[in-house]
């Protein structure tokens, strides 16, 4: 692999994951250029990282709420994390709403069982795996809290 392409793909992985180009670039020396060991390399990082700080405490995040158009649907969601610098970011804040349509759609009771579901907009990952993605890109622990669902 050339200087060249070797440029392509961290830009690539760096756009697509938002992880830094340093670690970017050791998995793809590690993985000798394969994009997709790279990502595997990555991920596996990634979660021991947030074994790690899993014990941390999430004293930040987002009160998320959806109301169906009819009015008589509705959901909170707390989405916490570490800093208020994360809880602003706006794929939390994404998260944090895309949760309160998950907690109508699939009539989750709590944090602990919406985190088990599947996605409702990509059935192929669990909710709690989602927010463990996105805790490994901002390298903080961040956890479904609260949770709940209102029906009239």
């Amino acid at each position: 692999m050339n200087q060249k392409e070797k440029i392509e793909k961290v830009k690539k992985l760096r756009n697509e994951l938002g992880l830094s180009i340093m670690e970017i670039k050791q998995a793809l020396e590690e993985a000798k250029g394969d994009e997709k060991k790279a990502k595997e390399i990555l991920k596996k990082k990634g979660l021991e990282k947030v074994k790690k700080r899993q014990g941390k405490e999430t004293k930040q995040g987002r009160v998320a709420s959806y109301t169906h158009s009819t009015g008589k649907i509705g959901s909170l969601v707390e989405l916490l994390c570490e800093t208020d610098f994360v809880a602003k970011n706006d794929e939390f804040v994404a998260l944090a709403n895309d949760l309160c349509l998950q907690v109508v759609a699939m009539e989750a009771k709590n944090g602990k069982e919406l985190a088990g579901q599947d996605f409702i907009r990509d059935s192929s990952m669990k909710v709690g795996d989602l927010v463990k993605e996105l805790g490994v890109k901002f390298g903080e622990n961040i956890k479904i809290g609260r949770a709940e669902r209102f029906e009239i």
